[in-house]
């Protein structure tokens, strides 16, 4: 996987044309991109001045897809607080994921539950939710968030086996079982 582009942190768009040359060859290659989308951490402004959400809202994406339109792309932190926009380029774009690793800490877990992670599943998204994310620079925050998940009382065995491991398998294009 090519990843993780974040370009929003030094004020570039995803689809700024200095990027095409990677995705063409993603594209190519046949092998997944991974976006950070999203506000980023609470204070980021205080230490990365050209970031901005702007730059991360899902909706950047499409000037992408249009012209790789084989680029599977995974969406970091499912482009949160921009869920809605989100769920709008999966149900127009399938070859885009939606990783949902990292933000489940963050926020209250029914919060969580209601506004982000159960939505995504009632779009009808559950096949194209993967956990992980660049989490690991929080290895102490890692049990908490699966846990998170494990414990979500509307996921089945099967969507949380799938948003372990299945989708992700399918995405990078390795065995499912």
């Amino acid at each position: 996987m090519l990843g993780e582009i974040s370009n929003q942190y030094e004020g570039i768009a995803p689809s700024d044309s200095r990027m095409h040359p990677y995705y063409a060859l993603a594209e190519e290659l046949n092998i997944p991109i991974a976006i950070h989308m999203g506000s980023g951490l609470p204070g980021h402004f205080y230490f990365e001045p050209k970031m901005t959400p702007l730059l991360s809202n899902p909706l950047e994406l499409e000037p992408i897809i249009r012209k790789f339109p084989k680029l599977r792309i995974s969406v970091m932190h499912y482009g949160e607080p921009f869920i809605d926009e989100l769920i709008a380029m999966m149900g127009n774009f399938p070859q885009i994921y939606a990783d949902i690793g990292g933000i489940q800490v963050y926020y209250p877990r029914e919060y969580f539950y209601e506004y982000h992670l159960k939505k995504l599943v009632s779009a009808g998204f559950g096949k194209h939710i993967m956990f992980g994310s660049d989490m690991i620079l929080f290895p102490e925050l890692l049990g908490r968030a699966i846990e998170v998940i494990n414990e979500a009382p509307f996921l089945s065995m099967e969507q949380k086996e799938d948003i372990f491991y299945n989708n992700a398998a399918r995405f990078l294009n390795l065995d499912a079982k």
